[in-house]
């Protein structure tokens, strides 16, 4: 009998308490609705629904065989030391030009495939339409950004290649063609950046911000 009471208690006082749990619930959930959803958090420098173009896949190709050629003048070293007790000389000036077109020929891939780190704390408490704008203006002003650097760099190859300067090395490699490589992968980014931004003005023309 003692059991069945307590039971029968334990029903009322859950049935006493679901109205205020349906409602705890209910805000839960117009909570969730009302909070973005990860998929429409666009982060500045990334362009939901782009696609790898040419030149970003051709980029991406060329990062990945220069990938594999460093590793294998890397590991031809390490044996050539270690077994033969001999060094070609060259892993460190070929490898710091892989560094550097790795470096400048990812830049465009990274945007493109939205690879980059983006702080959303204060984007993803904002309207829509206020996201769109901030990202758009973000986009612009890192394309200012690269075109500055494309002048500057592109103006450093231009003078080296002038004044035909050479790597002290064995290869004597002239110095204009490691430097045309980071202006080439500024290009490339600038495209994408414009590219992007196009998508984005679209993106606002049909949602009418």
């Amino acid at each position: 009998m003692s059991s069945t009471r307590m039971g029968a208690a334990a029903s009322a006082m859950g049935a006493a308490a679901s109205p205020s749990g349906a409602s705890a619930a209910t805000a839960n959930t117009s909570a969730t609705v009302d909070a973005p959803p990860d998929a429409e958090i666009v982060a500045p420098a990334s362009f939901a629904g782009m696609r790898l173009g040419v030149l970003e896949r051709g980029c991406q190709l060329i990062c990945g065989l220069a990938i594999v050629a460093l590793a294998i003048i890397v590991l031809t070293e390490i044996v050539t030391r270690n077994l033969f007790d001999f060094s070609f000389q060259i892993s460190d000036e070929v490898g710091g030009y892989i560094v550097v077109l790795l470096t400048f020929l990812a830049l465009p891939v990274c945007q493109a495939r939205q690879s980059y780190h983006h702080v959303l704390f204060i984007q993803m408490r904002l309207p829509q339409w206020l996201r769109e704008w901030l990202n758009l203006c973000f986009d612009l002003l890192s394309l200012a950004f690269c075109l500055v650097l494309v002048w500057q760099l592109g103006w450093q190859a231009m003078q080296t290649w002038q004044t035909g300067d050479i790597a002290p090395t064995e290869l004597a490699t002239p110095l204009w063609i490691p430097q045309t490589i980071m202006p080439l992968g500024c290009v490339v980014l600038c495209l994408v950046l414009l590219r992007g931004i196009g998508h984005r003005v679209r993106r606002l023309r049909r949602t009418g911000a």
